[in-house]
C-alpha cells in the first residue's frame, strides 16, 4: 500500500493522545496543527490522511476543512475523532471509548482501531490513485459522485421498536435490505453486494460476538462498514470499519452514512478497474457487459445457437420508471447472481436483458424468478419504494433470428405491464 505522504493531526490546543498512538507504531510520519492553520497545512505538506480531534471546534470551521479536503484528488481520508456534530459526507466518525475502569486497555483497544480504519481508507486512496493511472486523461471518479441514496445498499439487522424508526431514517439516505434474523442477513450477505451493515437490537451478546466473529474471519466482508447501534467492544474483531453508535434513529444514520458512502466508492473503483481490464467490454455501473458488446455477442449466440443446436433463451427485467435506484440495484444484483455461462446487458430504456445459455424456457423462468426474488428485499425512499422488477422471459425457435427474439421477448414484456 502506498502511502504518500504523512498524517496530519488537526487539533485545537493540546496534543491529542491518538497522536501520541500513531507516533508509538513508527508507521507513519505524523505532522500535527491547529485549526487555524489547517487548511493551510493541507496545501503545504501534502498528506495522504487527515485526522481531526473534533473537541473545540465549530460546524463551519470543520465543514470549510472537509470541502478543502473533499476537493482533493486521488481520495484523502478525513477521519473525525469523537465527533459531536454533523458530519460533512467526506468525513469519517472514529468513536474512542471511555470506559475508565480499563482506561489502559481501552487506549490500547482505541489506538489498534484508529489503526485498523486508517489503514483500511488509506487503501481506497490507493485503489483511488491506481485508477486515476489507469484511465488517464479521462475524468477521475470522485467520492462526492457517489449518492447513497442510489448508489448505496445497506443491511439493517434487527428486532424490536427501534427497527421501523432505524428502517426509515436509513431508507430515506440509502438503499436498505432488512432482515429480522441474523440467518436471514447471512443469506443476503451471500446473495448482493451489501455498502455496510447496521446491527440493532434484538440479539444477545454472544449472538453478536458470532456474527463479528465470522465477518471478520471472511475476507469478503471484511472490509464493511458494520454499526452496532448498542453493547460494547471488548473483544477483538478484525473489522477496520466496526463502529458503535448510539441515540436516535437520525443520529445513528448520519453518522453511519459516511462509512458506507466509502465502502460504496471503493466497490466503484473497483468495477472501474474491471472494466479497464475488460478493455471496455464491461459496464463499469454495474459490471454486466456494455451495451454495445452485449449487441455484437447476441446475434453470434443466436446463431452459433442455432447452427450447433440446443437451448437459449433470454430474460428481460424492467424496472418501475418512478424508482430510478431500481434500475441499478437491480443490474447490480443480476452481474453478481447471474451464471458464469449467462451474460446481460442494461439496455437503453433503463431495462436489463439477460441471456441464458444452454436454458430452455421453463428453467429460464425459474432462474428469473430467483433473481426477481433478491430484488425484492431492496426498499429506498421516503416512500419505501421497492426494487421488485416485472419479468418477460422467451426461448429460442428454429425460426427465430436475434432481432425477432428481442422483438418478441419486448411484447411478452408490454403484455407483462399491462
Amino acid at each position: 500500500m502506498s502511502q504518500q505522504g504523512p498524517i496530519l493531526v488537526v487539533s485545537a490546543a493540546r496534543r491529542p493522545s491518538f497522536a501520541l498512538a500513531l507516533d508509538e507504531t513508527k508507521l507513519f510520519p505524523v505532522i500535527e496543527t491547529g485549526w487555524a492553520d489547517a487548511a493551510v497545512a493541507v496545501e503545504q505538506v501534502q498528506p495522504a490522511a487527515v485526522l481531526a480531534a473534533m473537541s473545540d471546534v465549530s460546524e463551519a470551521e470543520f465543514a470549510a476543512l472537509a470541502r478543502r479536503i473533499a476537493a482533493r484528488q486521488p481520495y484523502l481520508p478525513l477521519i473525525a475523532v469523537d465527533p459531536k456534530i454533523q458530519l460533512p459526507d467526506n468525513a469519517i466518525p472514529f468513536f474512542q471509548s471511555q470506559d475508565r475502569q480499563s482506561q489502559g486497555l481501552q487506549s490500547q483497544g482505541n489506538a489498534n482501531r484508529l489503526i485498523a480504519r486508517l489503514r483500511a481508507a488509506l487503501r481506497v486512496r490507493s485503489l483511488h490513485a491506481t485508477v486515476m493511472r489507469r484511465l488517464a486523461p479521462s475524468p477521475p471518479i470522485a467520492l462526492s459522485e457517489v449518492d447513497t441514496n442510489r448508489d448505496a445498499t445497506l443491511l439493517l439487522v434487527g428486532r424490536g421498536g427501534a427497527y421501523p424508526a432505524l428502517s426509515v431514517s436509513l431508507g430515506e439516505r440509502t438503499g436498505v435490505v432488512g432482515a429480522l434474523s441474523i440467518e436471514a442477513a447471512a443469506k443476503h450477505l451471500n446473495t448482493r453486494d451489501i455498502d455496510g451493515i447496521v446491527l440493532g437490537e434484538g440479539f444477545s451478546l454472544r449472538v453478536v460476538h458470532a456474527f463479528l466473529t465470522v465477518l471478520s474471519e471472511d475476507t469478503r466482508f471484511r472490509k464493511l462498514p458494520v454499526v452496532l447501534t448498542t453493547g460494547d467492544l471488548a473483544p477483538s474483531y478484525e473489522l477496520p470499519n466496526l463502529e458503535i453508535i448510539m441515540g436516535e434513529p437520525a443520529t445513528i444514520a448520519a453518522n453511519a452514512l459516511p462509512l458506507i458512502r466509502q465502502h460504496a466508492f471503493e466497490a466503484r473503483l473497483g468495477r472501474t478497474l474491471r472494466a479497464a481490464d475488460a478493455e471496455g467490454l464491461l459496464d463499469p455501473q454495474t459490471g454486466l457487459l456494455s451495451k454495445a458488446t452485449f449487441d455484437r455477442d447476441f446475434p453470434n449466440a443466436v446463431r452459433q445457437t442455432l447452427a450447433d443446436g440446443g437451448g437459449l433463451s433470454v430474460a428481460r427485467f424492467s424496472f418501475d420508471a418512478d424508482n430510478p435506484r431500481a434500475h441499478l440495484d437491480g443490474a447490480r444484483i443480476i452481474s453478481r447472481l447471474m451464471r458464469q455461462m449467462d451474460f446481460g446487458a442494461v439496455q437503453s430504456d433503463g431495462s436489463v436483458i439477460v441471456v441464458f445459455a444452454n436454458t430452455d424456457l421453463r428453467n429460464a423462468h425459474g432462474i428469473a424468478r430467483r433473481l426477481s426474488a433478491v430484488m425484492r428485499h431492496t426498499t429506498s425512499g421516503k416512500r419505501g419504494a421497492r426494487s421488485e422488477p416485472s419479468v418477460a422471459v422467451a426461448s429460442l425457435q428454429p425460426q427465430d433470428s436475434a432481432k425477432s427474439l428481442l422483438a418478441r421477448l419486448t411484447n411478452d414484456a408490454q403484455r407483462a405491464a399491462s
